[in-house]
């Protein structure tokens, strides 16, 4: 984690990810200096840690939105498809945006309305990330992100940002040969592992552990914690 020092803003938050070394592309430095935190996080929005959103939902802490970008920047390139399972607030979503440039296209998608609602709101405080909405360049939909969104799939990057204890099989049948999923996976209130799922050009899926990681639990709406 990053330390307590100059988090009075979104660039000295992302000057200091990068110098501790969780921001290290250049592409994800200016997406991350670009969706500034503060318009999607009421609360220390540019301190490294996770945040409450509601709803027994947190924002992450950014370093770990950095860690999951830039394990995914390959990936999230100019007019590919990617898959924001939990999109929360609507922050790596708005990021993963920016990434796939003018052509591409991000599916966010959340199971709790409100905050579903809540997000699109948060990409409209920029002009910019709100042109994202009406192009659907970013679409927020509403709906079990276990079992992805087959409408536009198959994807070239999925990102999970709650813990699975198990990866969910529809994510993997949505990867696209070529693709990377990132999801955190153990038991709930454990530590869990953030893995790397790679599918092959010929299909074949291989893992990759990567850190210990703690994350809220990728469970469904009636099961969510709602505080």
């Amino acid at each position: 984690m990053a330390t307590s020092r100059d988090r009075s803003s979104n660039q000295s938050l992302v000057q200091s990810l990068k110098g501790h070394r969780y921001i290290r592309s250049s592409r994800v430095a200016e997406a991350m200096t670009f969706v500034d935190r503060g318009n999607f996080c009421q609360f220390n929005p540019y301190r490294d840690a996770p945040q409450s959103i509601g709803y027994g939902v947190t924002i992450s802490a950014p370093h770990m939105h950095a860690i999951a970008l830039e394990l995914l920047e390959d990936c999230l390139y100019e007019g590919c498809t990617a898959l924001d399972v939990g999109s929360g607030s609507g922050y790596l979503t708005a990021c993963m945006g920016y990434l796939v440039g003018e052509t591409g296209h991000v599916v966010g998608i959340e199971h709790i309305d409100d905050l579903a609602r809540q997000s699109q709101l948060n990409l409209r405080k920029n002009r910019t990330l709100a042109s994202y909405l009406t192009s659907e360049r970013v679409k927020i939909v509403v709906g079990d992100g276990r079992q992805g969104f087959s409408s536009t799939a198959p994807y070239d990057a999925i990102h999970v940002g709650a813990a699975a204890v198990n990866i969910p099989q529809a994510l993997i049948d949505q990867l696209k040969p070529g693709g990377r999923l990132i999801i955190p996976v153990g038991p709930q209130n454990h530590t869990q592992k953030l893995l790397q799922v790679d599918k092959a050009p010929d299909g074949t899926v291989t893992q990759h552990r990567h850190m210990s990681v703690s994350f809220v639990p990728l469970t469904s709406k009636k099961n969510q914690c709602w505080s």
